[in-house]
């Protein structure tokens, strides 16, 4: 059951979820296996039929589902499927050819290599161990309290009147074990006390439990995961209404999940990658500023007039971002353009490209009923309707505009008719397209392919995205979206952003939240609003914002009001250097962002990723790594001072030089124009010469910094090849060697506390030039 805060006015939500009943004192219904026989043991899988507390038989399944990988199924009939399947597949179970299934006394053994699950066969559990034989994970038979009564629900079924309403399952909770993961949530990073619900909605922010995105995938301390597949709002109780117990609830036909062995976070997201997707790695150009219009009218010359300001104040900017006004107001999202407003779009578009930008538009899947483009796909039968077939106008805007039509995606006709709107756009020269809202779907709503609302709800962002990525890949050749909602597998659809968060030093640390949330959800590629969405940030906000922005995995200032720089006269200097800062370590960013499409890591990297064995990371969640080498920390106190926790090794300040001790908490005090930044002692970075934008092309010669001038390595991602950095130190001199595309013309020596400064320094063999610049020993080949 949804909680409701005591005499707290409760926003509308066109699409709150389905409520399971809550049973009444003594009321029985619950069907939980107690005992099991084999039906085959064969390949891998073994099929089961079990019996029931109820004195029901139910059929399950234990298989193989990929190295490392164990699925469990449990139905009433055995190939029994997912109500979300009729739109769309969500999890792709793979093999593995050293798998194995044996017999043994009272049970069975099933051999996925980093995964083992022991089958008791009566009375009946299942129970997960390493490869060492150490359990990561044991089902819970149930457990009741002092007066009898069930406390939880285990591996079974729940029926009301007789009629099956939900499947479950129960794990036990060791009692320091911690979890993450389950989407982009705003709450603690740890999940342990918290009860997730997998029902994306229109959040109305980043202050409380709701979510844009959920994605039933959680991470545990003690090195595996589960994944739900599910479109349906299943419940996940992370040790909250009985705190030895974790309890899965699941209002589907059946239940389904996988076990995927870590022991590293990083290996758990691998796995889950191989059983969904790889995440789609963004265009180069993305990864530089994104500069929005703001929720207000706009029009072409305004337009034209901001970029050539970005331009004239060298502040670094990739793409122009249009929103909402870019069409009729009133008539969202009808796909046109308000031809008073902007009368030659295909010039504009030429005029920015000519600049050096690239242009998002703003979209979403519900047409106004004000829009021309409703009636035509009224009377075509292209939205989701009503029980009695009468289309269902939805109040997807909440009041604040005009009700709209819900473009039903499982209709082959009606997804063709969108592809034929967005076209148009994408051949005028528009990039990409910001995917707003798919919240929306109703419960009572019935699509053209039978599902209901709740069954389609979930995953109707998929299809929205999967439709509006294949029309871009086929004019532009790239996969990119900037979307709100998202759902299991969403890591396809490349960008990602935390929705409409409200101006405030809280709400900037929930944001961080939300995104280490996600990352460890298998999306890496993530953003948000730089100084907030909701209102006027004031202008320290709007700067520590930004430096936020400046050093996440994605960067884009919107919001009600303007975001630009120069409408913030006092902090727009370091604004500027807070970008000017982003494309410097330009190299850096794209490398750990290829790393992260090929590896499902993200590249804003909660502490835990890299430090899974320290149980303050599980805890820390307003500090993160970008990438392996640099640990941010956004100041999210208006008094500039903040606690910050560093892990295992020694951590340089970028701003002084001083070298801390890991695994311990510091207190900082940085002044406005700086934001709380640490570079791992004897880091390799490649940074580049700042330019207007970051564009397609490999970068141009490089400088190399070295903090610590000891020995390491960084190998270099770009769009022409990998270049492996090596840097060599040996007494008195140090050699710097690259193998690849890059060429490295400068090697600079951070000025670190107590850094080596050798006397000879060579770049791939030459002997470098020596100067001394503001302190920094500069190794330069010669002309």
């Amino acid at each position: 059951m949804i909680y409701r805060p005591p005499l707290v006015p409760h926003e509308t939500f066109v699409a709150d979820p389905p409520e399971l009943p809550v049973r009444a004192p003594g009321e029985q219904g619950l069907s939980a296996i107690s005992r099991a026989e084999v039906l085959a043991a064969e390949g891998g899988e073994l099929s089961l039929k079990a019996e029931t507390s109820a004195g029901e038989t139910l059929f399950a399944r234990v298989a193989v589902a990929g190295e490392g990988v164990v699925r469990v199924r449990l139905s009433a009939e055995p190939e029994a499927s997912s109500r979300s399947a009729a739109a769309i597949s969500l999890v792709r179970p793979g093999t593995f050819t050293d798998a194995k299934v044996t017999l043994v006394e009272g049970g069975v053994r099933i051999d996925a290599g980093a995964l083992i699950a022991e089958v008791e066969l009566h009375p009946f559990r299942i129970s997960f161990t390493n490869v060492a034989g150490r359990v990561l994970l044991a089902q819970n038979r149930g457990e009741a309290d002092i007066s009898g009564r069930q406390r939880n629900l285990p591996f079974g079924r729940s029926l009301v009147d007789s009629v099956p309403v939900a499947y479950h399952e129960s794990f036990d909770a060791r009692a320091d074990e911690r979890f993450a993961g389950l989407g982009e949530r705003f709450t603690p990073l740890d999940k342990r006390g918290q009860r997730a619900l997998m029902w994306n909605f229109d959040a109305f922010g980043g202050e409380s439990d709701r979510a844009y995105k959920n994605v039933p995938l959680y991470l545990s301390s003690r090195g595996y995961g589960v994944l739900v597949d599910s479109g349906t709002a299943a419940e996940f109780d992370l040790a909250q209404s009985t705190h030895s117990v974790v309890q899965i609830l699941v209002p589907d036909d059946l239940i389904d999940y996988y076990v995927i062995a870590g022991p590293t976070p990083g290996q758990i997201l691998d796995r889950y990658n191989g059983l969904t997707s790889r995440p789609s790695l963004p265009p180069k150009w993305a990864f530089g500023t994104w500069v929005s219009s703001g929720f207000y009218v706009d029009t072409q010359e305004k337009v034209i007039a901001r970029a050539r300001r970005l331009r004239e104040d060298r502040i670094p900017a990739d793409v122009m971002h249009l929103d909402c006004y870019w069409q009729v107001a009133g008539n969202w999202s009808d796909f046109r353009w308000d031809a008073e407003n902007f009368p030659d779009p295909r010039g504009m578009l030429a005029d920015l490209d000519g600049m050096g930008f690239k242009v998002c538009l703003w979209i979403n899947p519900y047409v106004s009923v004000n829009s021309p483009v409703y009636t035509e796909g009224a009377e075509a039968g292209y939205f989701l309707r009503r029980a009695d077939g009468e289309v269902y106008v939805a109040d997807v805007w909440h009041g604040n505009y005009a009700a709209g039509g819900i473009i039903d995606f499982t209709n082959a006709e009606a997804c063709d008719w969108y592809r034929g709107l967005l076209r148009p756009l994408l051949e005028q020269g528009v990039a990409t397209f910001k995917t707003d809202f798919a919240e929306g779907v109703p419960t009572d709503a019935v699509a053209s392919n039978g599902m209901t609302g709740a069954e389609l709800h979930n995953v109707y962002t998929l299809l929205y995205n999967d439709l509006t990525v294949e029309v871009t890949r086929e004019v532009n050749g790239h996969e990119l979206v900037w979307a709100r909602s998202s759902f299991l597998g969403g890591q396809r659809h490349s960008a990602q952003w935390s929705g409409d968060t409200n101006t405030s030093y809280p709400s900037l640390g929930s944001t961080i939240r939300g995104g280490l949330s996600h990352g460890l959800s298998g999306i890496p590629f993530w953003s948000h609003d730089a100084g907030g969405f909701t209102g006027r940030p004031s202008d320290d906000l709007y700067l520590r914002w930004s430096q936020f922005g400046a050093l996440s995995p994605l960067v884009r200032f919107h919001g009600t009001t303007s975001r630009l720089p120069w409408d913030f006269p006092e902090v727009a200097e370091p604004v500027t250097e807070a970008l000017r800062l982003r494309y410097e370590l330009m190299p850096y960013l794209y490398s750990a962002a290829v790393e992260s499409a090929r590896t499902g890591e993200p590249m804003m990297r909660a502490l835990l990723v890299d430090s899974p064995a320290d149980p303050a990371a599980w805890g820390e969640d307003l500090a993160y790594r970008l990438g392996r080498d640099l640990l941010v920390a956004p100041m999210t106190d208006p008094d500039g001072t903040r606690q910050v926790y560093l892990p295992a090794g020694d951590w340089v300040d970028y701003w002084t030089g001083r070298v801390h001790h890991g695994q311990r908490y510091i207190s900082v005090t940085v002044p406005l124009e700086r934001i709380p930044l640490f570079v791992r002692h004897g880091a390799v970075v490649p940074t580049a010469e700042v330019g207007d934008k970051v564009g397609d092309g490999p970068f141009g010669p490089l400088t190399v910094v070295t903090w610590g001038g000891v020995s390491g390595r960084f190998l270099l991602r770009d769009v022409d090849g990998d270049t492996d950095i090596t840097v060599t130190s040996a007494g008195a001199h140090l050699d710097l060697r690259t193998s690849g595309p890059a060429l490295v013309r400068r090697l600079v020596f951070a000025a670190v506390e107590g850094g080596q400064r050798p006397a000879s320094v060579s770049l791939n063999g030459t002997k470098a030039v020596l100067d001394l610049v503001d302190g920094r020993l500069v190794a330069t080949l010669p002309e």
